[in-house]
Parts: structure tokens; sequence; C-alpha cells
């Protein structure tokens, strides 16, 4: 990854669950399921976060690690007129702050943070499910399309940290627009 661009973002929370919390119909409600809100988590390259419910799948292998921004779910909430979500209901792994992420897909990043570095892919876009209704409210389901984040690929071995961190990107981004709809990019992988 040739880095160009360098930006200033907060990772909030760090989502581990060893097991899925939403599925069947949303009416029978959400698996009670261990869930962690971690300091730190440790990658595996192609495998994902050690301890999550993608780790080491087959399936999800280009999309171990789920990103999202903490902006939109604040703009969600505020459209929606709701209290403010809980992030960790989204079941996203990574909840940052000041990260524009719809440009990243199809491309390699980085998140820097205490010292240490994660090379990630962002492979395609994490779209909402139909329990994003229940669980944050009516509506959200069709409000999270287009900034529901973006599933990525480990790239390399390492430890990402809660707090403040650098977002490493070969492509601009606005920070200003992380909780803005988009229209999501095909991705430009092979």
């Amino acid at each position: 990854m040739t880095a160009s661009y360098r930006y200033d973002v907060e990772v909030l929370h760090l989502l581990v669950s060893p097991a899925h919390a939403y599925f069947g119909r949303a009416r029978e409600g959400a698996a009670v399921v261990p869930t962690t809100d971690a300091e730190q988590v440790e990658l595996v390259t192609g495998k994902g976060i050690v301890g999550d419910r993608f780790f080491g799948k087959a399936a999800h292998m280009d999309a171990a690690v789920t990103l999202i921004a903490v902006e939109a779910l604040e703009a969600m909430a505020a459209e929606l007129g709701t209290a403010p979500f809980d992030p960790l209901l989204t079941r996203r792994n990574v909840v940052l702050r000041g990260a524009h992420l719809a440009p990243l897909l199809g491309e390699e990043f980085a998140l820097e943070s205490c010292g240490d570095i994660v090379r990630l892919r962002a492979g395609r876009p994490a779209h909402p499910c139909a329990w994003m209704d229940q669980m944050l409210a009516p509506g959200a389901h069709k409000a999270m399309r287009g900034r529901g984040g973006v599933r990525c690929q480990p790239l390399s071995d390492g430890i990402l940290h809660r707090g403040p961190a650098v977002l490493i990107s070969p492509v601009p981004l606005d920070p200003e627009n992380a909780g803005t709809p988009t229209l999501l990019r095909p991705s430009r992988l092979p």
C-alpha cells in the first residue's frame, strides 16, 4: 500500500463476540451471546479478530472485520428522532469517529494505534440487516443503507487499540462526510 493521506480518528469500540446474535426471525428476539467491548483486539492476516464469530470462517475471509463510523449512527438517530444508538447493537467490530469509509471500498489502508499498524482491505459494504429496525429503532434498516460501514480483510497481523488512531489511506477522504449516506461503488477487487 502506498499511503498518501493520514487522518486522525478515534477507535471508540472494539466488539468481539464468539457467536451470532441476530439470526432467524426478529420477532423471536436476539440470541443472548457473550460480547466484549475490548480495549484492544488481535488481528490475524486473512482470518480476522481472534475470538470473534467470523475468525477463520472461509465464507468471511475477505470480510472478517467490519468498520463503521459513529457519525453515521448519530445522523441516523437524529433523522429518526430517537435517542443516540448503542453502537455495539450494530454488531460492527470497529466503531470509529472521524472516518469517511465509503471511498476505501476496494482499497488497501491501515489503522495505526499505540504504535501498532494493522493493514486492511475494504472489500465490500457492510449492508444493514432487517434486525436494525428492532435493535436500533423502527426505520433504522432503511436509514442505515449506504452508511453501514465496510467489511474488511486483515492483510497483516497486529493489535488494534481503543483510543486515538491514524487512518492511512491511498485515496483522499472527507471526514465531514463520515455520517452521510452514499451510493457505494462496487468493489474493485479482482
